[in-house]
């Protein structure tokens, strides 16, 4: 956000000032606290400091109450440092967890910002206010920028969507998704709003003026239709419910389409679902749609009274009346709509319509009916309601009433009436008014996309804004609730399926190493319940074509159906909700009630006929493709034919809203969708509260965490490979070759060239995938090469330009010259006699034309002169050519050889390769041999499954036929239990017949014998202990058959009954004792036999899982010998290292020995020795302890090494006697362990890395060290190259001492994360103590076992005394009878004892119930451990890329440094030469000067000459006679004079010319020295600028930083001291020393980049080879499974057999059962019994047949798997070989061109020398200059800096004057809005007593009227009848009596109806009134 202004006021509720949080004293604080997060019931998390740690649990104090609690270590989560707080990305967070996620949201939500980024979409939570933060300004801020130079808001996420839309021609979609009462409505509304703005349409033409909307904000027509189409909408369609004031009770779908040049081409709404049912009724604190109250309120009177409107109170379908909600003003709101509906085009006429179909609608509830008594028919007593309706629809009142009392149904080919009961009726008036609604927003919605489209413009893409109603739960949830939440549904899995399968999918598909995130929240299962076939949706179509069908038929079988369904729940008996589903937000719980009706949606036929020839046409037009479903239809659905359907008739409401969900679903697919995730904080609408369990379920709900895990894992950002080249070559010139390159090898290249951190991006097969802000950094960095290569581009052409104007501005200044000169010239000879002789004499000589042909010849000279000169200049040219053609030959022959080289190379690995290939073909053949098998043995086992299945149906089949006689069986064993009691007092008779009691005995002695092999049956099955008690109740019915044999014999044994009584009594406790005994022994033998059988299977797997510690054992142990041999290696490059240091010492010494030699002993020198020595025993010393240093990390190392194999063996031996639940934990460690050595790996590594760096700088030590004696021994000036040399010295100490401060950071990051180390060892030591405790008490378990084992055995033994007593005692048995009750209190006895052996059961159930809970706790540590390393790792990720990013600032820094010191170079330079010009041309012009004085003396002396020859002349043509002779003569004189002078004149001008010339490049020179100094003068003032700007901004990243980076400040602050002192001695042998440097150094670089390759390529080749490695194990591991497979499979066909076999003895079980049951009727239970455990086992047995195939199934693909794999490894195995034989060549190559550079490097050093001594003295005299003008530069900049501190200071305590200034006015401001709210809260008071007032006022006034027409009518009344007895007393006189009795009885009755008729025309009046 570089671009944005943080003080900016109006970016206050969008902006946080980062400085504030970044003060040191709380970060202190902070981390001297431990402050962690601790769960809370109300508020979600607290803070709380740690105090001490008790086992698993810590003792925290809470930080609001200081209160002290215990807290288990699992729930407390990690808290960020401060400067963490308020992060606009929560993908930044350093912690990531709910308690962080949800502080940062709460903290940001109370500072006023409620735009917070997730990862990839951004989180909205609703404010309950109104914000400054959607105003034409932020518009502005927001056009055009990118997501990160902004704040978040939803117009940065709408903009991405359109620039996106533009760049990749692809449409796009934005989701507002959330709860209701979220803000998707609002949302929606500001991304129009912005898409208006940004993409509106320009104006055609004047006539079209812009129009403006409320927020101030211009658009075209268009874009203002755009905008007034939602308050419509919002009017028409919205609500209040109890969560949301401004709830969308349908869905709509914004279509906005741009042409190609982005603007809006046009725009379409869909809508969904309108919730018509609220028309009729609606929930208490409620309202209808808005528009209802709008119109009410908002009409005037007389268009009330035109449209038959009334108060809200009066109308049944608005059941709340007139609630008012507050914050909307329904007046304003109607003029609002009426304006927006003009704006849309709907003309008045269209809007009164409207009005009159609302009004009708709202009419339609005020028709009262009554049912007639006799009859079922209804009634309408009063029909006024009725003609309102009819008047308003525009039909007629006995139409309508006829159609609603006694519609015409058609039966056959007949119509016939019928009669309506009063409930019929009011559905029917529902239904019509419903349906009138919805035709209406329908017709709405039409006329406004009409209004939209645009036909002319054709739309390229489109953006889609969906608002769709929010998931609700409301107390009882009906049929469009279902609808709503299953569109949620479908959402919410878009959601998921776009930001966490399709992201990771494209992941694998790209072949990038990834760890698969799972969200946890598969929707499906829900969405298959509500729209599968035989789901909710399809049952409630199905039970509307039944006409006898109803809600509740409908419900049960939904329950039927649905019952196992996970996500379905049965309601309880108590709870009024009929079903509940699991949705992802939670249970809601729905009731069925009216759920066919709506989804039928019938109307009555008749009133919709009417409506369609209605008299309005707009009730024609809104009705006239009406589609119902009558009520004929509604009652015959079926024909005898079957089910028939019309075309267009019948489509329920469920099925059309599928549909449309399902298209609007692959419009959604097929766009780019972009989520904004909207939070509902409270559900009291209250600003500024935050309900955190709300929110926390919301964040679960909508995959916060892991949308932001998988950004910060995961690369959102990608780009193919050809658009990357494209788009970023700019960035790495000359890096791609010329010519064909894959795009693959060339993006490599690139990244390569651009040197990004590899954790930054993945290279996959057809993308490069970037994490997120790289691809935004790299974008900034082609802006600026862009405006780089645009502003040098831009200078070439104004220089080129410049240039060209000032040659011609030459050339006509050179041209004026001659021309003046000529003229000049001409008007001076123009008069002279001479000249005009000369001019006509010159064409007659013939001397003119020799001179021309001299000319001619002259010229043709030159031309021939040129030619030659231009072939030869040809002829050398193609020497050269020839020569390197030569050159090229020699080469191209080497290169030849060198490819025959490669060729005959490639030929041997294409045989190697081959041999290779028959081989693995013939791996490939064996596979696919056992394949065959595997699929062969399958089929059989297919087979073999489908005959038992056959085999199983029979059973069913039989066992079914015994479930019957089973049920009578178990009543009658109760009966039979009743009787046996009675048997064994019978027994009693049988024993004076000793006889038969022998028989009997035998009888039982071979029962029991029988019970003996039963139970050794039982014994060998495991599990079938109710076969025994069959068993022994059959021997029992037995006994009971040859009871009544023995009855006729009762009286005789009951004799000798008494004498054995008291014996047998004994006995028979005893045996009932040890039957209970037996009873219980062989339960808990049962259950010890599934232990055991338990404890075998868990052996098994102990095996398998002790062979996998083995394979992990063995694995360690290579990686062992692997370190070992990194330790060798390292103890080698060691002793290089001492043999190189030993003979760096050799050569110091003889250098020493040298200078001794040659150098005079000064104090000086020794001085520098001195120091010299000094630094040299600190690199020893430093160099020392290094390796010091390392030797002990190697034996800490291994140390740790051989601990860890200790504890690894401890642990297998311990693994060998552990349950399977230890197992899995000593899996997950050793997981784990594997991940710690690989992380250690990487350091060693990390640290090898370093110590070859350092080795590296030591070895470049050396050379300098070796150069600088050879300088010492070859120089002259000893004393001055000695200074030089130890200022190098100097230097390279401080190279050192860098390079020893990133190595001391690199041991420092080395200790923390070893520190890490023995925390997660700690941690480790801790879990394996659990695990022995575990142990330890499984231990105890199994000794436990072992005694109840002996105790069994101990049992049993008894069991078999007993059955010697048993035999003794059977004789005794009749004496039983009176003991009876004393057994069934003995019975009740060994009830309790079961009952006590159940509680011990359940506490053993409950230990390991504990044990387990121990072990969900150990995972879950491991999980939070792994969670915590993983933050780690990105933590320790960021900070590398920082600390490279303060690398790379640096090395940019110093570079412009150097740019800065060659341009100071090359302007002195130029300044020196320009003034040595200057010099040269002002000795120049002094001698010009002389010259021409010197030539005007010479002319002065001609003048005086020409003077006196022309006296002479005249003297001589006076005297003519005498010297005729001697004219020619003088002629000849004359012409020599003539042309002396002519020449003297030329002379002249020449002079003149060259002296102009040289006047004016003294002026050009002075005018570019003035510039010059101009230019440097800026460069040097924008440089500081510039500088000043980058310290700024390494300042303030330093102060992020903190305390780290304050030490890397200083150090390079020392830095650039020490570099300004060096420099000067630098600049001495730079000269001498930089081309040897640069060859030397490029050189160098050639060969670390060949190593590092090298390197890598060895590394491949062994990461390779390892992965082959693995891979063979993998096959090998799969064979040894399948085997194990097969061998399961040979078991289960055993265990088959042995199932088939106790089949078969369980149908001669069968069998005798059945004989018994012939005989006796009470011994069916038992055999219903043993058939339902029959079922059972069978049942089970197929499951297990099931899971078998199954896993072989899973083992074959495993298997095709690995093969492909091999195969895929060998053939990159194969290209790894050839690459390494590649780069082995290329490397031998390389070395010799080393070599032959070595030569070179060697003679150029030689020469440059020389050339060295000569140069040194001239840059020393520019040195001092610049030492001078240095030493200046440097005191201005340290005024700046001092300046810049002082600046720093005031600013923070501007800010911190700031700060508090910004705390009051939040303070005042709250004030404010309390005291508003308070004012609020009283005026509404106010104005409801107002109300209340004006209400009794007007009921008194009316009471009064009343009461004045009650006085007036009674005073009328009194005035008539005291008439009436004046009338009477008269007529008294003149009639009888019995006349005037009949008068009486005739007159008076009919005046009182008059009377009566009167009030009430009076009432009616007042009514009227």
């Amino acid at each position: 956000m570089a671009d944005v202004d943080r003080s900016d006021p109006d970016l206050k509720f969008l902006v946080v000032d980062r400085n504030a949080f970044s003060d040191p004293a709380t970060q202190a604080e902070w981390s001297q606290k431990r402050l962690v997060w601790v769960p809370h019931e109300t508020a979600g998390f607290v803070a709380a400091s740690v105090k001490r740690a008790q086992g698993e649990e810590v003792e925290v104090e809470l930080v609001e109450n200081s209160k002290k609690i215990l807290v288990s270590r699992d729930d407390m989560q990690k808290m960020n440092p401060p400067k963490y707080d308020k992060q606009e990305d929560m993908a930044d967070l350093t912690c990531l967890n709910e308690a962080s996620v949800l502080h940062n949201i709460k903290e940001r939500y109370y500072s006023g910002l409620i735009y917070t980024y997730s990862g990839l979409f951004c989180v909205v939570v609703n404010p309950y206010k109104r914000l400054p933060i959607y105003t034409e300004k932020i518009i502005e801020i927001y056009k055009g920028k990118k997501r990160h130079e902004v704040p978040p808001h939803v117009f940065a996420i709408t903009d991405i969507a359109y620039r996106s839309m533009l760049q990749d021609r692809e449409d796009q979609s934005i989701l507002c998704t959330g709860e209701s009462g979220a803000g998707k409505t609002e949302n929606t509304k500001k991304v129009i709003q912005y898409l208006a703005f940004v993409a509106a349409s320009k104006p055609k033409s004047s006539s079209h003026l812009p129009a403006s909307n409320e927020g101030g904000l211009s658009f075209g027509e268009l874009e203002q239709q755009l905008l007034k189409a939602n308050p419509i909408l919002e009017a028409f369609g919205n609500a209040k419910t109890v969560k949301n004031d401004n709830s969308s009770r349908f869905g709509k779908f914004v279509r906005i389409n741009f042409d190609a040049s982005g603007y809006i081409a046009g725009a379409n709404i869909e809508t969904y679902l309108l919730e018509k049912a609220r028309i009729i009724r609606q929930a208490p604190d409620e309202r209808t749609f808005h528009i209802f109250y709008q119109l009410l309120l908002g009409a005037s009177k007389e268009f009330k009274s035109q449209l038959l409107l009334e108060d809200a109170k009066n109308y049944t379908f608005m059941t709340t009346g007139g609630l008012r909600v507050p914050g909307i003003d329904d007046i304003e709101e109607f003029t609002a709509t009426q304006n927006a509906m003009k704006v849309m085009g709907i003309s008045d006429e269209d809007m009164t319509s409207i009005w009159r179909v609302i009004s009708a609608s709202l009419m339609f509830g005020n028709m009262e009916f009554k049912q007639e008594r006799n009859s079922d028919q209804a009634t309408l007593p009063d029909n006024t309601v009725a003609q309102k309706v009819a008047h308003l629809l525009g039909i007629q009142v006995t139409d309508l009433t006829k159609a609603f009392l006694k519609p015409r149904i058609k039966v056959g080919r007949d119509y016939v009436t019928k009669a309506q009961t009063k409930e019929q009726v009011e559905f029917a008036i529902e239904a019509i008014g419903k349906a009138t609604y919805e035709r209406l927003f329908k017709w709405i919605v039409t006329r406004i996309n009409r209004s939209l489209d645009r036909t002319k413009r054709q739309g390229a893409s489109f953006i889609g804004i969906l608002d769709i109603a929010g998931f609700e739960i409301f107390e009882l949830n009906s049929f469009e609730q279902l609808c709503i939440n299953y569109t949620n549904e479908k959402l919410q899995q878009l959601f998921n399926h776009t930001m966490f399968i399709l992201e990771q999918e494209e992941y694998q598909r790209e072949g990038i190493e990834w760890k698969f995130i799972d969200f946890g929240l598969d929707l499906q299962p829900t969405i298959d319940l509500i729209e599968k076939p035989m789901g909710i949706m399809a049952l409630v179509d199905e039970e509307c074509w039944f006409p006898k069908a109803t809600d509740k038929s409908f419900v049960e079988k939904l329950v039927t159906s649905h019952a196992v369904h996970p996500k379905f729940v049965k309601s309880d008996f108590k709870s009024t909700a009929d079903f509940s589903i699991l949705h992802y937000a939670g249970q809601v719980n729905y009731s069925a009630a009216q759920w066919l009706m709506k989804n039928m949606d019938p109307l009555n036929e008749n009133i919709v006929q009417y409506l369609q020839a209605s008299q309005d046409p707009f009730i024609c037009h809104i009705w006239k493709d009406a589609e119902i479903v009558g009520m004929a239809q509604q009652a015959m659905t079926d024909t005898q034919f079957g089910r028939v359907t019309r075309k267009g008739m019948f489509r329920t409401v469920s099925q059309l809203y599928k549909e449309q969900l399902s298209k609007l679903m692959v419009t959604l697919r097929n766009t780019n969708p972009n989520f904004v995730r909207c939070i509902i904080p409270n559900h009291e609408k209250k600003a500024g509260k935050i309900n955190a369990p709300l929110v926390l379920d919301q964040l679960r709900c909508n995959g916060v965490l892991e949308g932001i895990r998988i950004c910060r894992q995961g690369f959102p950002n990608r780009i193919p490979f050809q658009e990357f080249r494209q788009r970023y070559e700019l960035l790495t010139p000359n890096v791609i070759p010329k010519g064909f390159m894959d795009g693959k090898k060339a993006c490599e290249k690139m990244i390569e060239a651009l040197e990004l951190d590899p954790g930054l991006f993945r290279i996959g097969q057809s993308k490069i995938f970037f994490r997120a802000g790289v691809l935004a950094h790299l974008e900034e960095e082609r802006d600026l090469r862009i405006t780089d290569l645009v502003v040098k581009f831009q200078a070439y052409c104004r220089g080129l330009l410049a240039r060209r104007n000032y040659q011609k501005r030459v050339q006509q200044l050179n041209a004026i010259r001659i021309l003046q000169r000529n003229c000049a010239a001409y008007l001076k000879l123009r008069n002279w006699q001479w000249w005009r002789l000369y001019t006509k004499v010159k064409p007659l000589l013939q001397v003119t034309k020799n001179d021309e042909k001299v000319m001619q010849k002259e010229n043709e000279l030159k031309e021939i002169t040129e030619k030659l000169h231009h072939h030869e200049a040809e002829v050398q040219n193609l020497d050269k050519q020839y020569q390197q053609a030569l050159e090229e030959k020699n080469i191209l022959a080497e290169q030849l050889q060198a490819e025959t080289e490669l060729c005959a190379e490639a030929e041997e690995m294409r045989a190697r390769l081959a041999a290779r290939k028959q081989e693995m073909e013939e791996i490939i053949h064996d596979m696919e041999a056992r394949i065959e098998e595997e699929e062969e043995k399958v089929l059989k086992s297919g087979e073999d499954r489908k005959k038992l299945q056959q085999h199983i149906q029979d059973l069913e089949e039989q066992l079914e036929e015994e479930e019957a006689a089973r049920q009578k069986l178990q009543i009658e064993k109760v009966q039979a239990e009743a009787k046996m009691k009675q048997f064994e007092e019978q027994l009693v008779a049988s024993d004076d017949f000793k006889e038969k009691f022998g028989k009997d005995k035998k009888n039982l002695e071979e029962k029991l014998s029988d019970v003996s092999a039963t139970l050794a049956e039982e014994e060998e099955k495991a599990k079938h202990l109710l076969k025994l008690k069959a068993k022994h109740e059959s021997t029992i019915g037995e006994l009971e058959d040859k009871l009544r044999k023995d009855n006729q014999q009762k009286g005789e044994v009951e004799r000798a009954k008494r004498k054995i009584e008291t014996e047998l009594g004994d006995m028979k406790e005893q045996v009932l004792e040890r039957k209970q005994q037996v009873e219980d022994m062989q339960l808990q033998l049962g259950k010890r036999e599934e232990e055991v059988a338990q404890a075998l299977m868990k052996v098994d797997e102990e095996a398998a899982s002790k062979a996998n510690a083995q394979k992990s054992l063995r694995e360690l142990e290579s990686q062992l010998g692997e370190v070992v041999e990194d330790l060798e290696a390292e103890k080698e490059a060691r002793n290089k290292a001492e043999k190189q240091k030993r003979d760096l010492n050799e050569e110091l010494e003889a250098l020493k020995n040298e200078l001794l030699d040659s150098l005079d002993v000064t104090a000086a020198q020794q001085e520098l020795r001195t120091a010299r020595e000094k630094e040299l025993t600190d690199i020893k010393k430093s160099l020392e302890s290094e390796t010091s240093n390392h030797e002990q990390m190697t034996t800490e190392m291994r140390h740790k090494h051989s601990h860890e194999l200790g504890q690894l063996n401890n642990q297998l031996d311990l693994i060998k006697k552990s349950k399977t639940q230890a197992e899995k934990g000593k899996a997950q460690l050793e997981a784990e362990l594997a991940d710690l050595a690989n992380e250690l790996k990487s350091v060693s590594g990390n640290k090898q890395e370093a110590e070859r760096k350092r080795k590296q700088l030591e070895n470049h030590a050396g050379e300098l060290n070796a150069k600088l004696a050879e300088s010492e021994s070859r120089s002259t000036d000893a004393q001055e190259r000695l200074s030089k040399i130890i200022n190098e010295m100097e230097s390279m100490a401080t190279q050192l001492q860098e390079a020893e401060t990133r190595a001391s950071q690199a041991s420092k990051s080395t200790d923390g994360l070893e520190t890490q180390l023995s925390e997660v060892s700690a941690n480790l030591e801790e879990e394996t103590r659990q695990k022995l405790a575990v142990n330890s008490k499984l231990r105890a378990m199994e000794n436990e076992k072992e005694h109840l084992l002996e105790q069994l055995e101990e049992e049993e033994g008894k069991a078999k005394t007993l059955e010697k007593n048993f035999s003794t005692a059977s004789q005794q048995l009749a004496e039983a009878r009176k003991k009876a009750e004393e057994e069934s209190e003995q019975v009740a006895k060994l009830e309790e004892y079961r009952k006590k052996q159940m509680k011990e059961l359940e506490e053993v159930q409950h230990r390991m119930e504990e044990m387990q809970s121990a072990n969900d706790k150990l995972d879950k540590s491991k999980k939070k451990m792994s969670a915590e390393l993983d933050d780690a790792n990105i933590e320790l990720d960021s900070h590398r890329s920082k600390v490279l990013e303060l690398e790379k600032k640096q090395r940019n820094f110093d570079k412009i440094l150097a740019e800065e010191k060659m341009n100071g170079e090359r302007i002195s330079t130029e300044r020196d030469n320009a003034e040595r010009d200057a010099r040269e041309k002002e000795t120049k012009l002094l001698n010009l000067n002389r010259g021409m004085e010197e030539l005007q003396a010479q002319l002065d002396e001609s003048e005086r000459s020409r003077r006196q020859l022309q006296a002479e002349l005249d003297d001589l043509v006076n005297t003519q006679g005498t010297a005729d002779k001697n004219v020619h003569e003088l002629e000849k004189a004359k012409r020599q004079l003539e042309q002396e002078l002519v020449e003297q004149k030329t002379q002249l001008e020449e002079l003149e010319d060259e002296l102009q010339q040289t006047e004016d490049q003294k002026m050009r020179l002075e005018v570019n020295m003035q510039a010059l100094k101009t230019q440097f003068e800026r460069d040097l003032a924008a440089k500081e600028e510039a500088g000043e700007e980058k310290r700024r901004g390494m300042a303030k990243q330093i102060r992020d930083l903190e305390a780290e980076l304050d030490e890397e400040r200083k150090q390079k602050q020392a830095a650039v001291n020490a570099k300004k002192k060096l420099e000067t001695d630098y600049k001495d042998l730079e000269s001498t020393m930089d081309m040897n440097n640069k060859l030397k150094e490029d050189a160098l670089k050639q060969l670390k980049k060949l190593q590092q390759a090298m390197k890598e390529i060895q590394r491949d080749a062994e990461e390779a080879h390892a992965s082959k490695n693995e891979v063979l194990q993998q096959s090998k591991d799969l064979e040894k499974k399948i085997k194990s497979l097969e061998a399961d499979l040979v078991q289960i066909q055993e265990d088959l057999s042995a199932a088939e076999r106790a089949r078969r003895t369980a149908e001669s079980e069968r069998d005798e059962l059945a004989e018994e049951l012939s005989t006796n009727g009470s011994k069916g239970a038992l055999a219903i019994d043993e058939k339902r455990r029959l079922e059972a086992k069978i049942a089970a047995l197929e499951g297990e047949l099931e899971e078998e195939q199954t896993q072989v199934e899973m083992l074959m693909e495993r298997a095709r798997k690995a093969q492909i794999s091999t195969e895929q490894l060998t053939t990159e195995l194969a290209a790894e070989r050839g690459n390494a034989q590649k780069m082995e060549n290329s490397k031998m190559m390389l070395e010799r061109q080393n070599k032959e550079l070595k030569v070179k490097l060697e003679e150029v050093e030689n020469s440059n020398r020389a050339k060295a001594k000569a140069a040194i003295a001239a840059l020393e005299s520019k040195v001092t200059n610049l030492e001078e003008q240095l030493s200046a530069e440097a005191q201005e900049r340290m005024l700046a800096a001092k300046g810049n501190r002082k600046l720093e200071k005031k600013i923070k305590e501007l800010l911190m004057q700031l700060e508090d200034e910004r705390r009051h006015a939040d303070q005042y401001k709250e004030q404010n809005e309390k005291t508003n709210g308070r004012m609020k809260a009283m005026r509404r008071q106010l104005d409801e007593a107002e109300e209340e007032i004006s209400r009794e006022k007007a009921h008194r006034r009316k009471a009064q009227r009343e009461l004045d027409d009650y006085v007036e009518s009674n005073e009328s009344m009194n005035r008539e009848i005291n008439n009436l007895k004046n009338k009477l007393r008269r007529g008294m006189t003149g009639l009888p009596s019995s006349r005037l009795l009949k008068g009486r009885g005739s007159v008076v009755p009919g005046d009182d109806t008059i009377a009566d008729t009167e009030s009430v025309d009076g009432g009616g009046e007042e009514s009227e009134k």
